[in-house]
């Protein structure tokens, strides 16, 4: 199923630096991991997120090749859209995968904008290409989405059960 949520992201947050505040950091520059926990909120640009713990890994030296993994209960998402909307999202977990554009939120994931709204077991939200993709991880679990005509603009939600089979 394609459906439309209104996913315009900032193209300049993208190009912004990656802050971070938290109450403790533990840096291991010999494997380039860090952990950030307590109250952490990460931000780049308008896209901004909150957690219990972080964890940052430098895959190369390349400062693009940057994976953040994202703990909380729940950990969130924000970011404002070019249209003046915002998205919102949270989830038990979330992968940042800086490179790539891609924010992956799993268990109990929702997205947001306005009234309209996502839930699912996992949601794949590709900044880059303005587009989600939701799927449920069982045969009893499923996708569930609301849409406010309305509110609709430019719609590229794909969702679907991953286990399903045709």
């Amino acid at each position: 199923m394609v459906t439309n949520l209104s996913v315009l992201a900032l193209t300049e947050d993208l190009d912004k630096p990656i802050n971070i505040e938290c109450i403790n950091q533990s840096i291991d520059l010999k494997s380039n991991i860090s952990i950030f926990s307590g109250h952490v909120v990460m931000t780049q640009g308008s896209i901004k997120l909150k957690a219990d713990i972080v964890r940052v890994t430098h895959i190369s030296k390349d400062a693009h090749k940057i994976i953040v993994d994202i703990y909380g209960n729940p950990a969130t998402f924000y970011q404002m859209q070019e249209n003046g909307q915002a998205v919102q999202g949270h989830a038990a977990k979330l992968h940042y995968d800086v490179a790539r554009h891609v924010i992956e939120l799993n268990d109990n994931a929702c997205i947001k904008q306005k009234d309209s709204n996502i839930q699912s077991d996992h949601i794949t939200y590709f900044i880059k290409e303005k587009k989600f993709h939701a799927y449920s991880q069982g045969q009893k679990k499923h996708v569930t989405t609301v849409l406010v005509p309305s509110q609709l603009e430019h719609l590229n939600v794909q969702t679907g059960n991953k286990n399903k089979s045709n």
